[in-house]
């Protein structure tokens, strides 16, 4: 099966059917803490080219005093191609360097350069396929640059190593090839490695928060309803967002104000910045503001968007106490201390995996700024909400604002704040807002 073919149809295993909903009813307390896509093996889910999804619907609500951006109404959203030719994408991202570069990362285990006419660069930006187990849900998932990286060269990557464990590394960009630079694989450097007891549900993405801390999203290890529970424990990594210092330690420093500090009671791990996260394919921060947005991919029912408040930690999403904004194992079930989601999409209409997406803060289209969009990897649907109005009160009035015409894989966003989407077929699409 064609290796764009295989990751789609990975995603789909793990989705349900889904329509839109903002949870205003759910009885999920906000606050409180305690203990990807490429392809989805059957009876799973998780994104790999294509992420994880959920199922079961309920009407939209539309929270009393939220209103969208003033002409939002007016908008349909669409992609224009950018560049093709790649193996199957899973992400892409410009370097904080001002070179107007897009980084496009294949799941296969190569992260290519395409410059600002949609060239893509015969000499790829890093090429560790040897290093990399691709396919379903496994392969190179992830790519972060440091803040400084126009002055020191470094940036990580978050992959599946061949013994089938999430490596967090550094690496180091190395020389350049008629202006594109190009990073030497002999300068890897791990930095996390976790081990992982399925193949499935591994999380992926990794990116630099506002506070200039390494965020990196772990699912909840597998195979499917979290059979070790380590959605709840912590005393694991996995089913986390976690938060480390790349700039301290060895091979990495714990942020003084994380929320399980080192040789806390509890005996929870000080990497944890977040837990009850099933397997968040894709997620950001708000450049504006910082705040951030997690799109957590479901079990059978229910694809889910998290909102938190800029340095906000310590929240516990649920999972698997519930799924989404409904209880998963026991009906009812006890949801004290939990933070439901903004908005939830039911399975019911084809809904499979949740893309979560960025806010748009972009000058091209003024009506778009403080909308936060993203998809679904087995739909072409473009959704968007506000989000500040999400933020402020726990809901959000969802609008279905048009279609890529293909079913992505991941969102990316570039330095000025311009979105893009990328594909199983190896293709980069820009975020396009057409007047209605």
């Amino acid at each position: 099966m064609p290796a764009a073919l295989l990751l789609i149809a990975l995603l789909a295993v793990a989705c349900g059917s889904n329509s839109v909903t903002s949870p205003a009813a759910t009885s999920r307390p906000t606050n409180g803490a305690s203990g990807s896509p490429t392809s989805t093996p059957a009876g799973t889910s998780g994104p790999t080219t294509q992420p994880p999804a959920s199922g079961s619907t309920s009407p939209a609500t539309e929270p009393a005093g939220s209103p969208s951006a003033p002409g939002t109404d007016n908008l349909t959203l669409s992609a224009e191609p950018v560049a093709s030719g790649m193996q199957p994408l899973i992400y892409v991202t410009e370097a904080p360097d001002d070179s107007g570069l897009l980084y496009a990362v294949a799941q296969t285990g190569v992260i290519y350069v395409v410059d600002q006419s949609g060239a893509v660069q015969e000499q790829p930006f890093l090429d560790i396929h040897d290093r990399v187990r691709s396919g379903g849900e496994q392969g190179l998932l992830g790519l972060a640059f440091h803040p400084d990286y126009a002055a020191n060269g470094r940036f990580f990557v978050n992959y599946t190593d061949v013994q089938g464990d999430t490596n967090i590394s550094e690496f180091a960009r190395s020389g350049g090839d008629r202006g594109f630079p190009t990073a030497d694989p002999d300068t890897q450097r791990t930095v996390l490695r976790i081990e992982q007891p399925f193949p499935n549900h591994n999380g992926g993405m990794i990116t630099f928060g506002p506070d200039g801390y390494l965020y990196i999203g772990m699912g909840d290890g597998g195979s499917g309803g979290d059979p070790f529970g380590n959605g709840q424990s912590l005393t694991t990594l996995l089913g986390k967002m976690l938060r480390i210092d790349v700039n301290s330690g060895d091979p990495y420093g714990i942020p003084a104000d994380n929320p399980f500090p080192v040789g806390n009671r509890a005996g929870a791990l000080p990497e944890i910045w977040d837990l009850g996260l099933r397997n968040p394919w894709r997620w950001s921060f708000d450049r504006a503001n910082g705040n951030l947005f997690i799109g957590d991919v479901g079990q059978n029912a229910v694809e889910e968007i998290d909102a938190v408040p800029a340095g906000e930690g310590g929240l516990n999403f649920g999972w698997n106490i519930m799924e989404g904004d409904q209880c998963f194992a026991t009906d009812p079930c006890d949801s004290t201390g939990l933070t439901p989601p903004v908005a939830v999409n039911h399975r019911e209409q084809g809904e499979c995996a949740i893309v979560g997406g960025y806010v748009y803060r972009g000058s091209a289209y003024p009506d778009l700024v403080g909308e936060y969009l993203y998809s679904d990897n087995c739909k072409d649907t473009l959704w968007a909400f506000n989000a500040d109005d999400a933020i402020a009160t726990g809901q959000a009035e969802v609008k279905e604002l048009g279609s890529a015409g293909f079913n992505p894989t991941s969102f990316g966003e570039d330095q000025s704040g311009e979105l893009y989407l990328v594909n199983g077929r190896g293709e980069i699409y820009r975020i396009v807002a057409t007047p209605n």
